[in-house]
């Protein structure tokens, strides 16, 4: 009897853990730093580049995965749409694969880009499975999303294997028009500076 109760105590236990989000990547307020990857699909391909760099100050999309999921193919596409859909404020977005065979994962990051016709996103292999340390990404995370302006991070989204849902997709994408707004907002308040400042002069 007392087995069977220290069995279902410990089950509780594993189902509380299981439903607790998985913390992963960096949190808000801290800044992306620069890291390089190997491009499988892009203008870049086969080339060693560093997206965050050439970012810079514009917004992004910086999404972290470990399996070429269906599910990250839908968010992947979404993502495409949002890169038309900004051009205005020059959004930027990209997925980079965690492996430690870069090689051997190439031809499948292209037939899976393929497949969920990706036309904007690039995509690219970091050569560990760890990710780029300053990440802080958890191993517990197959896919780790983070929103950044600014140089900052102001979102983090990061989700097990099995938890990219349509509604959690959603919400990810529902977030980005926000990122977008606040980049708008920020350029309308310098604007503003400097229309004050024109007009002291």
């Amino acid at each position: 009897m007392l087995r069977t109760a220290r069995s279902f105590a410990l089950l509780i236990a594993v189902v509380a853990l299981a439903a607790e989000p998985v913390a992963s990547g960096l949190r808000p307020g801290q800044r992306p730093g620069p890291y390089s990857s190997l491009v499988s699909v892009g203008m870049e391909r086969g080339q060693s580049h560093c997206f965050i760099c050439a970012t810079a100050d514009r917004p992004a999309v910086i999404v972290f995965a470990r399996t070429l999921s269906d599910p990250l193919g839908k968010l992947a596409r979404g993502l495409d749409k949002a890169l038309a859909d900004h051009k205005d404020v020059e959004l930027r977005a990209w997925i980079t694969f965690l492996s430690d065979d870069q090689t051997a994962l190439d031809p499948r990051v292209v037939e899976w880009s393929k497949k969920h016709s990706l036309r904007r996103v690039p995509l690219s292999v970091f050569e560990d499975e760890v990710g780029p340390p300053s990440y802080l990404l958890s191993r517990d995370a197959d896919v780790t999303v983070l929103l950044s302006v600014k140089q900052k991070v102001v979102r983090n989204f990061a989700f097990r294997a099995g938890e990219l849902t349509e509604e959690r997709i959603a919400e990810v994408l529902k977030a980005i028009p926000q990122l977008a707004e606040r980049t708008n907002h920020r350029g309308t308040k310098n604007t503003d500076k400097n229309t004050k400042k024109d007009q002291n002069i």
